[in-house]
């Protein structure tokens, strides 16, 4: 019983817990706040046209239809517009989270500030449907969550050599990388993608990603034998490198230099948002104080030094750290099962992960399980005659084809992002291009904010279409002679043209719809 009971203390009692890591936990803490500003100051320019009251999925329109759930509703939507919908509140939810992230960057009460940015960006999350699926958004509520476990107390903590942190949560952040790189591996081998298999992944992957930056066409323009080896190296990287980081420090430095320069990589050959600079983030954690207090300026290294006195040993376990213990346990346990079902086909509780799902703090990874093998845009147009169409310019994905792509990562233009996603499917199956088109039709705003600039400012036009291209980048030759970085080739209607009636009334004007690629 003692020894269980040292252990706990160990894990789980933050007086006791992470040593040798007090410059690798300031640097993650700080970054993550960085990661956390670049997240909401996305959602302060974009949050209302796409969640707002009059935006294109409202979350108002979507807690009301969980109403009836009671308690329940809360659960699966866990988000702080429950107290209202109203654009005011959604604005404040999103400053305020900007604010705090400032704060955590600046170390100023750096638990209680990560903790109202948990809770802003679960509040989004949790009410934004189609526009919060991805694996980067699980990525930082993880990461977030357990960072207030590791994050030191007080209003300026500094280094923070008092309040160690969370030893079993530095742990699990360590886990969380891990997951990251080797179930995007596994689910590369289970897919059965060809491409994975025969290294062909990077042929055509620069440029139908969601987002492609200028470095990426030069990438995508290199021999195949440069493009089969980054394959080779990324399904050697994230099957083999990371168990490296279990052979000791030196095997964990081996691990963050080489992960950390190809990060920097995808960084500038792809827009992933904030994916890339988190997952940096967290290789952090896998430095020690040895590593990074020679970086330290010669004034600030005595404040490096940890106290630790044989009273910390002797102390009871407390009950916070029972209860960090349990919520930290469940966390470990719902984040395994996925993975062990991965390779082996054994009988686990389920339910345990299933609850926590809503929270997006125990997640499973799997990126790129798929390479897509085309480029597809959806644009909207619009037309007083029926006849002449002007098309509504984006602000960050390809249109104009001489435009150069640009590296705007760790800015995520989720609405962009999001009809990325929508070309690889029908409309039907992507109500937010309708409803886009809808709102075109009427003018919003918060909609229209979401674009470049709005083609029609003497009013809506009486039209508007979502059209379908397809986009390739320009050869060598092409691009020195006409200077583009793209072709395109329109490839159909993608959605019924809508229309005003008379009655000021939105209608179908004809029913042309993008049934996909060809397979």
């Amino acid at each position: 019983m003692e020894r269980f009971e040292a252990m706990c203390r160990r894990l789980f009692d933050p007086a006791e817990g992470v040593r040798g890591h007090v410059v690798a936990r300031w640097v993650f803490l700080r970054a993550l706040g960085g990661v956390y500003f670049s997240a909401f100051l996305a959602l302060v320019f974009q949050a209302k046209g796409m969640i707002g009251t009059a935006g294109i999925l409202p979350a108002g329109e979507y807690l009301k239809a969980l109403h009836g759930a009671g308690g329940l509703g809360f659960w699966v939507a866990p988000t702080l517009l429950w107290i209202s919908g109203s654009n005011g509140w959604l604005m404040t939810i999103c400053w305020v989270g900007l604010v705090a992230s400032v704060l955590v960057a600046a170390n100023t009460w750096p638990r209680g500030m990560l903790a109202v940015c948990f809770v802003c960006f679960l509040s989004f999350v949790g009410a934004a449907r189609e526009f919060s699926g991805y694996q980067s958004d699980g990525m930082l509520l993880e990461a977030g969550f357990l960072a207030l476990f590791v994050a030191p107390g007080g209003w300026r903590p500094g280094w923070g050599v008092r309040s160690r942190g969370v030893l079993a949560a530095y742990l699990l952040l360590v886990w969380e990388w891990f997951r990251i790189y080797f179930e995007s591996g596994l689910v590369k081998l289970d897919s059965g993608d060809p491409t994975w298999r025969n290294l062909t992944a990077m042929y055509e992957y620069y440029q139908n990603g969601p987002l492609p930056t200028w470095i990426g066409w030069y990438l995508q323009h290199l021999p195949h034998w440069f493009q089969r080896a980054t394959a080779g190296l990324t399904l050697g990287i994230e099957l083999v490198l990371v168990w490296v980081a279990l052979l000791g420090r030196r095997g964990r430095i081996v691990c963050f230099v080489v992960v950390t320069a190809w990060q920097i990589g995808v960084i500038a050959s792809a827009n992933y948002a904030f994916l890339n600079y988190l997952v940096l983030v967290l290789a952090v954690l896998l430095l020690d104080d040895k590593v990074l207090r020679r970086w330290v300026p010669v004034r600030w290294r005595d404040g490096v030094v940890e106290e630790h006195s044989a009273e910390d040993s002797e102390r009871e376990v407390s009950r916070w750290a029972w209860g960090a213990g349990s919520v930290l346990g469940w966390c470990f346990y719902a984040t395994a099962v996925p993975l062990v079902r991965m390779m082996l086909p054994v009988p686990l509780a389920e339910e345990p992960v299933v609850m926590l799902e809503p929270f997006r703090i125990a997640n499973t990874y799997g990126l790129f399980a798929v390479m897509t093998p085309h480029r597809y845009e959806i644009e909207f147009q619009g037309s007083n005659d029926g006849a002449t169409w002007t098309a509504y310019p984006f602000r960050f994905k390809p249109q104009d084809v001489s435009a150069r792509p640009g590296i705007y990562a760790p800015y995520q233009p989720r609405f962009e992002w999001n009809l990325w996603f929508a070309s690889l499917g029908t409309w039907e199956q992507n109500e937010m291009v309708p409803r886009t088109q809808e709102l075109l039709l009427a003018g919003d705003k918060d909609v229209l904010g979401l674009f470049a600039g709005n083609p029609f400012r003497a009013g809506p036009p009486k039209y508007v279409r979502a059209v379908m291209w397809q986009y390739w980048f320009t050869s060598w030759e092409e691009k020195r002679k006409t200077g583009a970085w793209w072709r395109r080739e329109e490839a159909g209607i993608y959605a019924p043209t809508l229309m005003r009636g008379a009655d000021g009334k939105v209608m179908a004007a004809e029913d042309v719809s993008w049934r996909g690629p060809e397979p």
